[in-house]
């Protein structure tokens, strides 16, 4: 748990003031700091995790995102860097470790209390957690449990950490096809098991998974599904896997990468009286307005028609959002609005400047 100190407007004993709190220290939330920065509001920033970076961080760091405006590969963990570094000028106080709980109106504002017994007075909330918290769906094993984060993983950390090995993939999703890409020039041997022949991963990423099977750098294991673990003392030495009419053989391996998607929970959001469409926030896209006044959804989280999910999607909600924000926490002030090419970024930010 940590939190980098920002100066507030606050009255000894009361919680600190701020503009505007986000819910999420992903890469939307994180521009949303930015884009609020810009409009010189000042924010907090509440995360579960410990440190910034979403899913981008705790899934995926190393894994290449090719959808990033102006950068034709970008790998998560640098793209996090860079986010962070845009927001840095702007002294957002990070929150970490620690979940919101508690969200209450009084008198025009909010009271945002965290998991840690922190309080946060503001005008405005953003709430940027992408799916909610998160884990994975974990396939059913006997013995898993033993060999989890030891042989069997849900996520790469280090590509490094999977050299020389004899790796089995299961999943027919882009986490499944992308590993299998990448990991196949350092692994000892690459083998994906999926049920079918045909993969819910981007085209691109599946034309090159297929001309690494011809060319002998995957193994191809299919039809055939997760059936059993072999090792000891938390090691695999093998996978076992089987047909829906139960003919079996076992793969030799020593790693098992199991991205079977994750398992979303909204948490304590869902009992504040939001609008919400199954793991979704449902708000207005001209502002992304909630059903609250003063809070609003970005990123993942936000569902309205025609909805994208995608990162470049979530930065313009940002921005949308920061834009409505500054209606709420400066009510009466005008927004005389500028491009970034036009004033820069503001040497000195919020009500504090």
């Amino acid at each position: 748990m940590s939190e980098t100190t920002a100066t507030l407007r606050s009255s000894p004993g009361a919680a600190p003031r701020t503009d505007v709190v986000i819910i999420g220290a992903g890469p939307v939330g994180l521009f949303a700091v930015f884009e609020c920065g810009m409009l010189k509001l000042d924010c907090h920033v509440v995360d579960a995790l410990d440190a910034v970076g979403g899913q981008c961080i705790a899934l995926y760091p190393e894994k290449p995102i090719f959808d990033i405006p102006a950068y034709p590969q970008i790998g998560a963990s640098e793209l996090i860097e860079r986010l962070a570094e845009q927001a840095a000028p702007f002294s957002p106080t990070y929150h970490l470790g620690q979940q919101v709980v508690r969200l209450t109106r009084t008198d025009g504002s909010y009271i945002v209390e965290t998991s840690n017994g922190t309080a946060i007075a503001c005008r405005a909330v953003i709430i940027a957690g992408g799916s909610g918290a998160f884990g994975p769906n974990r396939p059913p094993l006997d013995g898993l449990e033993q060999y989890e984060n030891r042989s069997v993983f849900y996520l790469v950390k280090k590509r490094q950490d999977f050299a020389g090995k004899r790796v089995v993939i299961a999943g027919g999703g882009d986490s499944a096809v992308d590993w299998a890409v990448s990991l196949a020039d350092i692994a000892a041997h690459v083998m994906v098991v999926h049920r079918r022949d045909k993969f819910r991963a981007a085209p691109q990423s599946v034309q090159k998974m297929r001309k690494l099977t011809a060319e002998g750098k995957i193994e191809m294991v299919i039809p055939y599904q997760l059936s059993g673990l072999h090792g000891e003392g938390g090691m695999l030495n093998g996978v076992r896997v089987a047909t829906m009419e139960g003919e079996e053989k076992l793969l030799e391996a020593d790693r098992l990468l199991a991205f079977f998607g994750l398992a979303m929970e909204l948490g304590p959001i869902a009992e504040w009286g939001l609008d919400i469409n199954g793991f979704h926030v449902a708000v207005e896209p001209s502002t992304m307005a909630t059903s609250l006044p003063g809070v609003f959804a970005i990123g993942d989280i936000a569902t309205y028609p025609g909805k994208l999910k995608l990162i470049l999607s979530g930065f313009a909600e940002a921005a949308t959002a920061a834009h409505a924000a500054f209606a709420v926490a400066r009510p009466g002030e005008a927004l005389h609005f500028e491009y970034s090419t036009t004033k820069g970024v503001p040497a000195e930010t919020g009500a504090n400047a």
